[in-house]
Order: structure tokens, then C-alpha cells, then sequence
């Protein structure tokens, strides 16, 4: 099926979160990719940002005395769009202009729903260190011309995938068997599940957002991770890849 022409219009980073935005002071960006469908090309709603800014905030607030800045990535369209894949190739735009803004410091992408997919898509950047993919959209190959999506861009990079077992809205089990392949190129890979709670993770939020600020400093600032992350990327399939997500994870932790 033709895709729609997109209409002329940029991607952009929103302001700046944590240590100031300012070359100077930065060390390491977190780049938070919102969520959208599989289709359109419309500008996306306000409420896609909107709904990672509270990650972001706690991001910043996490790694400010590290020097890391967030920025939420504001998407041309609301759509992934078939093979135009339009969030990832705005993530690369994104990426390029960090490199432009702050110079060689290392990204770790944060991606949600939609978003997560365009992290993992563009985790072959030479800025990216590592990708956190929350409730990731990963279509079944075999209702797409049988093509899985690539894994071999996330050598070398650190990658945590985290999703609710009761997700009606992108498969669980879909994301399970991205991370299996990825794991048989790249080691430095895990998966968190959270029984019991859905697509937005609205149960287990304190929880989600301490996995995802230990992995971002452990993996950007080479901070030692929570024995469960560190247990994660260590142990072998499945162990590593259905690590349940304890409640009350991180509220003993240093964040």
C-alpha cells in the first residue's frame, strides 16, 4: 500500500530537562520517544508527550548530579507508517542533533509503546549506548511479510525491554521473542515483566520508572545496577528475558 506523502514539517527536541541544557555541563541525554499508531501522518497529539514527561522529570531528577539532560522527541507524524518508519528516522534526526548540540556524550533512548520500537530501530547510532524499551510495539512478523524487525544494530549497546503481562494493546509474547533474538547477538540484554498490569503500566508506575532511571545511570554512568538488572543481563533464556518486576523495586535504592 502507498504510503501518504508527509507534509513538509521538522521533528524537534522539546526544552531541555536536568542539567541545564547546556553543552558544558552535559554528560550523558536521555532521548524519550512517545508512543503513536501504525499509521498517520498528521501531526501527533500533544497528549503522546504529554504522557512521557513525567518519566523524563524523574530521568533528569535522577541523573542531575551526573550531568544528563532529557529531551522528549517531537515527531513529524503520529504514525509509524509502514516501511517509511517516520518515529526512527526522527529518532536519528534527534540523535544527530544531540551530537550537534553537546558533542560526543552517550544517549541512552527511551522509547514507549510506538516509540520503543523506533529506540530499537535506531540503536545502530554511533551516540547510542544503550535503549530502554517500556510496553515496546514489535508487529508479528508473520502478519508482515513474514519480516521480524532487525536486531543486530543493538550490538554493543545495553538494552532492557520492561512489559505488562496483561498488555491487550502490543503483545507481550511479541516482545518476549524480539528479546530472544536480540540476546543471541548482543548478551547485554534483558527483559522485565510486570505481572498483572496492563499497556500503561499505571499499577507498578513507582517501579517502572526505578528500573528505568537504575538502568539509565548504571548504563550511561557506569554506576553499578540493582542486583535484579544485574541478575537479568546475566542469567540465560528465559531467566534473563521474564525477570519479574518486584513490587517496591527501588524504594530501598539510592534514586
Amino acid at each position: 500500500m502507498a504510503q501518504q506523502a508527509l507534509p513538509t514539517r521538522e521533528a524537534r527536541l522539546g526544552k531541555p530537562l536536568g542539567a541545564g541544557g547546556t553543552a558544558k555541563a552535559v554528560s550523558g541525554v536521555a532521548l524519550l520517544l512517545p508512543g503513536g499508531g501504525p499509521t498517520g501522518v498528521r501531526r501527533p497529539s500533544p497528549v503522546s508527550a504529554l504522557a512521557v514527561r513525567p518519566l523524563a522529570a524523574r530521568l533528569a531528577k535522577a541523573g542531575r548530579g551526573e550531568g544528563l539532560t532529557a529531551h522528549i522527541v517531537h515527531y513529524r507524524c503520529r504514525g509509524w507508517n509502514g516501511t517509511e518508519a517516520h518515529p526512527a528516522c526522527d529518532a536519528a534526526w534527534a540523535l544527530d542533533e544531540v551530537v550537534r548540540r553537546y558533542g560526543d556524550v552517550p544517549v541512552c533512548l527511551v522509547g514507549t509503546g510506538m516509540g520503543a520500537r523506533a529506540a530499537l530501530h535506531a540503536a545502530g547510532h554511533p551516540a547510542v549506548n544503550s535503549v530502554l524499551a517500556i510496553a515496546p510495539w514489535l508487529p508479528d512478523p508473520l502478519r508482515h511479510n513474514g519480516q521480524p524487525d532487525p536486531v543486530k544494530q543493538l550490538i554493543g549497546r545495553q538494552v532492557l525491554l520492561v512489559h505488562g503481562t496483561n498488555d491487550e494493546r502490543h503483545d507481550p509474547d511479541l516482545s518476549y521473542r524480539y528479546a530472544e533474538r536480540a540476546k543471541k547477538v548482543n548478551r547485554d540484554t534483558c527483559r522485565f515483566e510486570v505481572h498483572s498490569d496492563g499497556h500503561s503500566l499505571h499499577q507498578h508506575r513507582a517501579e517502572v520508572h526505578a528500573l528505568a532511571a537504575d538502568f539509565l545511570l548504571g548504563s550511561l554512568f557506569t554506576r553499578d545496577y540493582a542486583r535484579p538488572v544485574k541478575d537479568a543481563l546475566a542469567a540465560p533464556p528465559p531467566l534473563g528475558l521474564r525477570m519479574p518486576l518486584a513490587s517496591g523495586f527501588g524504594a530501598s535504592l539510592r534514586h
